[in-house]
Parts: structure tokens; sequence; C-alpha cells
């Protein structure tokens, strides 16, 4: 089975693009991309608030990797290895989130909950692009101004808050709860195949 979730699942994909996000969050994170808002001005995010998508990339293409028939004769199902590399991939980025930062982690865990929920109603690529256009809308639509006009964000775009906000701490991880409660009880829409 150890054989299955490295040459097939090929789970070892996501510690290296972890290091490849802190490559880029170190180097070129701090550049602006810049992002239009509803205001009709033109405002910018930093390349590493996108960075998230790489690591949810990774994790899409893993669970896709599948051997139908190897998956339903294993003595234990895959969708247990897949939680425990969903959950040993949030651990390895809160690793990264010590050097990156720890709202890019706390992104990471968002995202990759996103992910699950939406891989579990459609397939990996909706699941992927799910993350992608999330960080969009809460750049595009989620942020405001506060009543002394300075630059604040909407109570939903979990996104955007600050590293130490405990309530996007606290959404996020349950959040990923619920994805990983989902993970294991299925893969989606191939999980009838599976079972």
């Amino acid at each position: 089975m150890n054989r299955y979730v490295i040459a097939v699942r090929r789970w070892w994909t996501v510690p290296m693009t972890l290091v490849s996000l802190v490559l880029v969050c170190g180097t070129v994170g701090t550049s602006m991309v810049p992002v239009p808002s509803l205001t009709g001005s033109m405002g910018g995010a930093q390349l590493a608030y996108f960075t998230p998508v790489l690591i949810v990339v990774a994790v899409m293409y893993c669970m896709e990797r599948r051997l139908q028939q190897a998956e339903s004769t294993a003595v234990v199902p895959i969708r247990l290895f897949d939680c425990a590399a969903l959950a040993l991939t949030a651990l390895l980025a809160h690793v990264a989130g010590l050097v990156v930062g720890m709202d890019v982690a706390r992104n990471i865990m968002l995202l990759l909950a996103l992910a699950v929920v939406a891989r579990r109603l459609a397939n990996e690529a909706t699941a992927a692009a799910a993350g992608l256009l999330f960080l969009i809308l809460n750049l595009i639509l989620g942020r405001a101004y506060d009543a002394a006009g300075h630059g604040a964000h909407t109570w939903w775009a979990i996104a955007l808050y600050p590293a130490d906000s405990t309530g996007a701490w606290l959404f996020t991880v349950l959040l990923f709860a619920l994805a990983l409660v989902l993970s294991g009880l299925g893969n989606g829409r191939g999980s009838a195949h599976a079972r």
C-alpha cells in the first residue's frame, strides 16, 4: 500500500510544492499583482496571497490519480490515506507558515477545505479552480472601508483576515474538519466506483 501512495497517488509532490511555495514567497512574494475592485479603482495583492493555490493544485493532482480496481480491493481504504495526507499537508503548511506567514498557512487550510468540499460535489479540476475563485472574490468583493476611510475587509472575506484573527482560524479549522469527514466518507463523483 505504501508503494501505491508513493507511485500512484504521488503524495511526495505536496512537500515539494510546499518548498516551492516557500521559495516563491521568499523571493517574489511581496511583488504586487493588480486586482480590479468594484469601486472602479485598481487595487493590488501580494503574490504570496495566491500561493496557497499551488498546494491545492498539488493535492488535487494526487487525489485524482487512482487505479479503481486496486482501490476497490485494498485492505485499507485509500480514502483513509487521503485523510492522513490532508492532515499532514496542513501540518506541513503550518511549518512553512513559520517562514512565509501564518496567514498563508491558514489560507492553505481554508482552500484545501473548500477544494475537498468542491471535489465532493464535482471533480478535482473544479475543486482546484474553486480556491482561486474564492481568493479572487475575496479581493474584488471582500474589500471595504471603515468609518475613518482606511482599507478593511468584509466579515465573510476570511482569506483577507490578518494572521492573528481568532475568528478566521476557528472558521478555517471547523471547515477543514468538515472536509476531512467528507473526504473520509468517499471520493466524490468517483467514489461509487471505488467502493
